[in-house]
Formats: C-alpha cells, structure tokens, sequence
C-alpha cells in the first residue's frame, strides 16, 4: 500500500490481527473505502506511535459525519437516551442539584442549561482528569451553576461536623439536594457499537453492589419531596429493575414515579416487580426495535411502542420521589 492508494477498510473483532501482516482470515466487519494518507512502510515500519489520519474515507458505511468542534459553545452530542434522563429529572431554576457520577458532563452540563444556569449544580467524580473534563465542558458552555469536586460518591454524605467543617464540597450534609441523579457505574452492555466485549463474570456482578452503595449515599443526601433518578447505560435486569426492587424494599420512603417524556419500552419482567411499576420504568433495548411499515396505513394505525429503541443505545431510566 502506498500514499494514494484506494483502500478498502475492516474491522478486526476478535483483536488477533499481527502488526504488518500480510493477510488476515479471522472475524471481520466491513467498514467502507477510502484513499491511503500514508504508505504501508510508513504505518508498520515505525518505531513510534502513529497519529493523525491514516485512511481518508471515500465510501462508509455509516454516514455520521463527526461532530467534534461543531459550534462548541453551543453543541454537546448526546445518545437519545442520555439526554431525556436529564428531562425525566426535571431540574427547576433556583434548586440544588446533584450529579453524583458526572464525568464527563454531558448531563451536568444538560441539568445547568435546563435550569438556564440558575441554581447549583454539583458533580462529583472520583477520577481527576475526568473531572477536569466537567470543568472544561462547564467553561466552554459558559454554565456558572456547575462545581465539580474530585470525590468518592459512597462517601458523599457527611457523618459530623469533624467531616468538612468548611462546609465547601463534599462530603455533604444528609438531605441537602432537591434532586440527585445517579447515572451509576455499570457494565456497559447497552453501549453501541461495542462488538466483542471482555467482560469476566466477577466484573459483571461487581457492579450490583457498588451500585447500592450509591443508592444509600443518594437517598440519604436527597431531601423528603425530592427526586431521584437511576440511570444505567446496560441491559442487564440485576442492574437495572432488580435494583429498583431493592430500593423500593429497603427505603419504604422511596415511591416510583411516572416519566416525563417516556418515550423507550417499560421495565423488564423477572425481578418481583408488578405491572404497574413496571410501566413507570423506561428502558431503551435496540435488541426489541420493530421496523415500522407505513405502506398501508397512517402512523396512528402503527404498533410505536418502541420506536426510540431503533437507533440508540441500551439504557434504563427510574424516577422516584422521597417522601419522607
């Protein structure tokens, strides 16, 4: 291959193709054509990392065009689903809010322009260049409202006054948020395209409990008559409707509530939960998308049960109120 080149492009999904080789029968997926920026001996034959564009693409075969630098100040792309957790929560003008799993702030960000940067947003993360992330996003988009703080979410709620006693960032006081979102730590499994994963079973069940621990900091921190909301960007049932399950048995001041806009599938059947519950959940499965034909008929004679499933990511959403 030499600079110029036509080119056609795949996708090794099984990772087991050798740096230079020459032909490769493994498992593959065609992704388009295009024109060689650089030559073969250029790619494999240095000794230092490659950067920069290596194949321009002629012939895709997704058509996406990349939004990155499109009108920054304005623009942060986000997954369907992503952005309607942000709805679903319903910040007000004026109220303090809590994003306990931030990074990297696409529903920071969301939450402090729904409530036109008027108010207090907090994101916590527990990673630091993720949250320098939060602050840059924040700083671009020009939103006042958002403090990120570097922090362990399951330790955000204070247990003295010894605890922070300047009373700046974490930890917090119990109920001392109108609304908390918890987009918590997951397997991914909804995430697209993700075409192999290497997940081991003890990572996959390790988030179940991490997840409670969030819980626990999160209701705690919320304010009777606030709104939680629990997000996941999985499909699997022990992190998504086995959890709300759990909430509602062990917080009994915890009640579902109905979602606004609700426009996914409801919950899944299996973990103990009854119909009624289940229609108050929102869950976003590509997997049950049903192609829509309008050949002989108008759109109100279609089944649009789940029309939002057939191009997004795998996502689950509950709402719930803290009454006492």
């Amino acid at each position: 291959m030499k600079e110029g080149d036509e080119v056609s492009v795949y996708s090794d999904i099984e990772g087991k193709c050798k740096r230079g080789a020459t032909q490769f029968d493994g498992t593959k997926i065609f992704i388009g054509n295009g024109i060689s920026e650089l030559s073969r001996s250029e790619i494999f034959c240095s000794q230092s990392p490659i950067k920069g564009k290596g194949i321009r693409m002629t012939d895709p075969v997704y058509l996406s065009p990349s939004f990155d630098n499109v009108l920054p100040r304005y623009i942060f792309l986000q997954n369907l689903p992503s952005a309607v957790v942000s709805y679903v929560l319903n910040p007000q003008p004026g109220e303090r809010v809590l994003d306990m799993c931030a990074a990297p702030g696409g529903k920071t960000t969301h939450i402090a322009t729904l409530i036109n940067d008027q108010g207090e947003v907090i994101a916590i993360d527990k990673i630091a260049n993720k949250v320098e992330k939060i602050k840059q996003n924040a700083s671009v988009l020009q939103l006042r409202s958002i403090q990120a703080y570097c922090f362990n979410s399951t330790k955000a709620v204070r247990q003295d006054s010894s605890d922070n006693p300047e009373g700046t960032g974490p930890p917090f006081p119990p109920e001392s948020f109108d609304r908390v979102l918890l987009d918590a730590p997951c397997s991914g499994m909804g995430q697209r395209p993700n075409m192999a994963g290497a997940l081991s079973l003890k990572e996959l069940t390790s988030y179940q409990p991490l997840q409670r621990k969030l819980f626990r900091a999160a209701v705690s921190l919320l304010k009777p008559g606030g709104t939680l909301v629990y997000s996941t960007c999985t499909i699997t049932l022990s992190e998504n409707e086995e959890q709300v399950a759990w909430a509602l048995q062990t917080f009994p001041g915890l009640q579902l509530q109905a979602q606004d806009p609700h426009i996914g599938g409801v919950g899944m059947a299996g973990a103990g939960l009854p119909p009624d519950q289940l229609q108050l959940l929102q869950r976003f499965d590509p997997s049950l998308a049903v192609p829509c034909d309008l050949s002989d008929g108008t759109p109100e004679d279609k089944d649009w049960t789940l029309p939002a499933n057939t191009d997004t990511i795998g996502f689950f959403i509950a709402k719930f109120v803290k009454t006492s």
